[in-house]
């Protein structure tokens, strides 16, 4: 069972593992074992995922989730399969926990008055120091 909170809890059997062989270094290990982990998760029909944050996670990763709604994660870090499923849940784990909480909504405000003068007179001082720039009519 993934727990992310309280609230999120997955069972590991709603996901869904292949290999592959890897690249990268490793000499004969890469070339004779299949060692890349690939999880697959059917995001979009997984009950175990509350609607809020299946929403905000669809929007978040959309580049990683097939036309069929599958969650698609692959990991090759370490030589061998059971370390990279492990990295590929704990990966999983961080997405999830990124999109677990929803955004603080923004309250407009308006600035101050001391803002407003304050952003004036700065104004003013660029102003008066461009007019110092200028050619000064009858030096030619």
């Amino acid at each position: 069972m993934l727990v992310i909170n309280r609230r999120i809890r997955i069972p590991l059997r709603e996901f869904d593992f292949q290999f592959a062989r890897s690249g990268g270094p490793g000499g004969q290990n890469v070339n004779k074992l299949s060692t890349k982990a690939i999880l697959r998760w059917g995001v979009e029909r997984s009950p175990s995922l509350p609607e809020d944050v299946r929403e905000r996670f669809c929007a978040r990763f959309r580049r990683r989730i097939t036309r069929e709604g599958e969650f698609v994660l692959t990991s090759q870090r370490f030589r061998d399969q059971g370390r990279n499923v492990a990295d590929c849940i704990e990966k999983l784990r961080g997405m999830l926990e990124e999109v677990a909480t929803a955004p603080k909504g923004r309250k407009a405000t308006k600035p101050s008055r001391a803002a407003k003068e304050k952003r004036r007179k700065e104004k003013q001082i660029q102003s008066e120091k461009k007019k110092r720039r200028a050619r000064v009519r009858g030096e030619d």
